[in-house]
């Protein structure tokens, strides 16, 4: 049994590194600065403006890169999420989506 939750969730950390292009362990010293809101069930943030907090466990690793490149060009708005954003580079935003693609069960 365990060694078929071992290659389960290798195949699932594969295919999240292969859409994105990240590295989910890399993403590990990366993802500190995403726990405070997106690792938090049910989370409200009231900066700028009462905003309920997705989860973005399971998101798909493409979803959540051209998520954080439109922050960062300013398409989307959200002072904090540009800010973070603008602070990653492009392998940084692929390993982050790679890490949440293959940790689980996205959702609000």
């Amino acid at each position: 049994m365990r060694i078929l939750l071992v290659l389960v969730s290798c195949w699932f950390s594969l295919a999240a590194y292969a859409q994105s292009g990240g590295n989910a362990e890399a993403a590990k010293g990366k993802v500190s600065m995403c726990i405070g809101c997106h690792g938090i069930p049910m989370y409200k943030t009231a900066f700028p403006e009462v905003y309920s907090v997705p989860m973005i466990a399971g998101q798909s690793p493409d979803y959540i890169v051209k998520a954080l490149q439109a922050y960062r060009a300013g398409d989307r708005s959200h002072p904090t999420m540009q800010g973070i954003a603008k602070g990653l580079s492009d392998r940084d935003m692929a390993d982050v989506a790679a890490y949440y693609g293959a940790s689980g069960k996205a959702g609000k």
